[in-house]
């Protein structure tokens, strides 16, 4: 794992405190602290863990938390645990307006999808989307569209969306008339697509050329 401090940070502490030691995973429901701990303690030393409830019901989500005590655990963590936990850096506490759980994984039941196609089924939350009020309403689409006054790289650009699990494809496509990047990346599920735009959207690939992630309509039905 390759760990880059971005400019918005703080101080190196700061950042290991908050941005390089805690990771959050996706669990089966019935997962106790215990549970949690006890799958991801050959992985490092572990300073707490949690999980994140309803607040009505008190019942899990099938979301957590761990902390370690150093970088290097949580990367080995993150590099080493099954697939199925779906295990990403978390994002700091300070940041709770931004958190994984409150933007990507709404409990709201009156969106509660059909289907879903994420690991450890029966969990809504996973397939629906909480839009803030500054939000542009958008149609969420498991495809996406990336565009950059610089052109692409076809081997970098896939590496770097496929840093977000549930990658199928990623097309670049050269305009003979510009210098301008376009490509199509498509995931497997409608919240990896989520997670993609929400993290690279604007962001500087290579440094000093921001990226424009914007959805694609893919024929599904955005309801789902």
């Amino acid at each position: 794992v390759f760990i880059a401090q971005s400019r918005a940070s703080g101080s190196h502490r700061d950042v290991e405190d908050e941005e390089l030691t805690r990771i959050f995973v996706m669990i089966p429901k019935f997962y106790t602290e215990e549970d949690l701990r006890e799958k991801f303690k050959m992985y490092g030393d572990i300073e707490y863990c949690s999980i994140i409830k309803n607040k009505t019901t008190g019942e899990s989500k099938g979301l957590g938390y761990v902390r370690y005590l150093k970088p290097s655990q949580a990367a080995r963590a993150i590099e080493e645990c099954d697939r199925g936990y779906r295990a990403i850096l978390a994002e700091p506490k300070n940041k709770s307006s931004e958190s994984l759980e409150h933007d990507y994984y709404s409990n709201n039941t009156r969106q509660e999808p059909r289907g879903n196609t994420l690991p450890f089924c029966g969990q809504p939350e996973f397939c629906s989307f909480e839009k803030n009020e500054s939000r542009i309403q958008e149609s969420i689409s498991k495809r996406l569209s990336v565009v950059s006054r610089l052109p692409f790289i076809q081997e970098q650009l896939f590496a770097l969306f496929d840093l977000v699990p549930g990658l199928e494809y990623c097309d670049v496509q050269r305009d003979p008339h510009t210098n301008s990047g376009y490509a199509v990346i498509q995931y497997s599920t409608a919240a990896s697509a989520i997670y993609a735009k929400y993290k690279l959207h604007g962001f500087e690939y290579p440094p000093g050329n921001r990226l424009t992630v914007i959805f694609l309509e893919d024929g599904s039905d955005s309801s789902e």
